[in-house]
């Protein structure tokens, strides 16, 4: 296949200068925009997942407040923010964690961010104030990684202004350690995206953030006063095209609690033309050392690939993932990691602006990647503006599926244009396991009613063995949407713990072997829009009863699991084997 990789290195310099002057005259938001592919027939299977949004009777009512309802006067107000699954009391059971905003004339009373700790019954509770973690700002994005190798995940947010690191004490409560940490901005900034990683293989997880755009309210235009404030004719907040790019920074973890900024030395610090949001960390050419992948809006897309001597190179284009397979410019907001093919290897899914396709690059196994979109038949689907995803087995049978939450960033609009609404479906693609995708319709009510959504995450909040979803709602409750898996798939659950490598084994890849397969999964502190799933790998096995495991630890060492039963949660410690559940296990 012709991939855009190819045209884009063999344009002119003066085609190149076009380009980016026709992206700085374009509208605000998004790059791209293509023509839905034709639908094919469906397979007549069933599918077996079956989603239930159950947020209002397990406790999850609190609204989050991002900007105003009806309209956004700025892009701050637009883009919403994250969530998370994880354990932060290492009792077995993932709680949640959602991130919050504000509105231009202060925050309802409430307003926060919340912590709900997982009840074992199908509840939770709202530990926010108990836990430390009340807080009121542009938040935008989380990632989860165990700092300082204490044993409990610690927690860091991005916002608009400054960005939080929150150090878990081990007792059910959170310390703000930001100024200790030396990870306070001397000027304004918007953090977006985040991961945590280890670079440098030293077992200590260091830090990347990427920022988005430079924003002030002084010099910020007003909706409608340029033509990166107008959408299809109508007034509407502006950028961020338009505006001056952010400066995406990485910190290097000292091992004594503190932070050092290495972006210049390390090659982050040069100014990429790059919106950059959601990030993700892993090791996309398999040569033992994290990599990180910039979804950036309206940009390119930035992969940077790591030296192995503290130093990153980007290669984005050059490997395939910073443009679509036409060579344009796409509005990379929610990036999803998994193995879609059973290929062993780690191919990305990003989503984009409406109008426009999602776009699936396949990993050749060296990190060179090609957009299989078109072939895999996912470019039906193109209405809406597309944030939080997953390549995830969602019915267990074995093959990843895909998943992504939709919603429009200018509300405003749906009254002169009832085609584009506000509130959106969440899509579905199931994995016919040929090479390609059928779009599901029939998923159950969590998947078909309305929302306009951003962060979401996977993990199994009530451990019966399928994954479940939590949903991020601009201004209301979030959703949770419960898996009723019907069936007799076969699933394996892998909860890792570093010793020589980063306590959280952040960058580790494992492949399982079932059924004549290789499916690969990677540990990742942040992916989907801004959020991080349950750190627990899942495979969906199928028929099969047993998986061969091999695990690549971040520190390199690499360890072989062969026929473990199926329908388990095992916890495996690095150069200690298997060890007790500490509560791992299905109610």
């Amino acid at each position: 296949m012709q991939t855009g990789r190819r045209k884009f290195l063999h344009l002119s310099l003066a085609a190149l200068a076009g380009t980016f002057s026709r992206r700085c005259a374009a509208q605000g938001m998004g790059g791209r925009t293509t023509t839905a592919q034709k639908k094919p027939a469906g397979s007549g299977r069933p599918f077996d997942a079956y989603f239930t949004d159950v947020a209002a009777p397990a406790g999850l009512i609190a609204p989050v407040i991002y900007g105003e309802v009806d309209h956004k006067e700025y892009i701050l107000e637009a883009n919403g923010c994250g969530c998370a699954f994880f354990d932060y009391d290492n009792d077995g059971w993932i709680d949640i964690f959602l991130l919050s905003g504000t509105r231009l004339g202060g925050a309802p009373p409430g307003t926060s961010n919340r912590l709900y700790k997982n009840n074992r019954d199908g509840t939770f509770t709202d530990g926010t104030r108990q836990a430390g973690l009340e807080a009121v700002g542009w938040a935008n994005g989380v990632c989860i990684g165990d700092y300082n190798n204490d044993g409990y995940e610690d927690l860091f947010c991005t916002y608009y202004g400054q960005n939080r690191l929150y150090r878990n004490l081990g007792n059910g409560t959170f310390e703000d350690v930001t100024k200790e940490a030396g990870l306070v901005d001397s000027e304004v900034r918007w953090g977006t995206g985040c991961s945590f990683l280890d670079y440098n293989r030293d077992g200590h997880l260091d830090l990347f953030v990427s920022n988005y755009l430079q924003f002030d309210f002084e010099h910020v235009p007003r909706p409608g006063s340029g033509v990166n404030c107008n959408w299809k004719g109508i007034p509407v907040n502006c950028g961020p095209k338009g505006l001056p790019f952010g400066r995406h920074s990485l910190y290097r973890n000292n091992g004594d609690g503190t932070f050092t900024e290495v972006s210049a030395e390390a090659g982050i610090a040069k100014p990429w033309p790059s919106y950059g949001m959601t990030v993700v960390s892993a090791d996309f050419n398999e040569d033992g050392w994290p990599d990180i992948y910039v979804a950036s809006d309206s940009t390119p897309s930035l992969l940077f690939i790591n030296q192995h001597d503290g130093t990153f190179k980007e290669e984005g284009i050059a490997r395939g993932v910073a443009l679509s397979n036409d060579g344009g410019e796409e509005a990379g907001m929610g990036v999803g990691i998994g193995d879609f093919d059973l290929d062993g290897h780690l191919d990305i899914f990003k989503t984009h602006f409406i109008e426009d396709s999602d776009v699936l690059y396949h990993n050749d196994g060296t990190g060179t990647f090609d957009d299989w979109t078109l072939r895999t038949k996912l470019g039906v689907e193109t209405r809406f503006a597309s944030w939080g995803t997953g390549i995830f087995d969602l019915d267990n049978d074995g093959w990843p599926d895909i998943f992504f939450v939709t919603g429009s960033v200018y509300p405003e609009v749906e009254k002169q244009l009832p085609q584009n609404p506000n509130k959106s479906p969440r899509i579905l693609f199931r994995n016919l396991g040929n090479g390609t995708f059928e779009e599901i319709g029939n998923a159950g009510p969590g998947v078909t009613t309305p929302h306009s959504g951003r962060g979401c995450v996977f993990g199994d909040f009530d451990n019966d063995g399928d994954l479940d979803i939590l949903i991020l709602n601009m201004n209301e409750p979030p959703s949770l949407l419960r898996n009723d898996l019907k069936g007799i798939h076969h699933w394996l659950k892998l909860k890792l713990v570093g010793t020589k490598s980063n306590r959280s084994a952040i960058g580790a890849r494992v492949l399982a072997r079932y059924s004549g397969r290789t499916q690969a999964q990677a540990v990742l502190s942040q992916s989907s829009y801004y959020s991080c799933n349950d750190s627990r790998l899942h495979f969906g096995l199928g028929q099969a009863t047993t998986a061969d495991l091999v695990i690549y630890w971040p520190s390199g060492l690499t360890e072989k699991y062969p026929a473990i039963k199926c329908d388990q949660l095992i916890t495996i410690r690095e150069a200690h084997g298997i060890i007790p559940n500490m509560g791992w296990a299905r109610q």
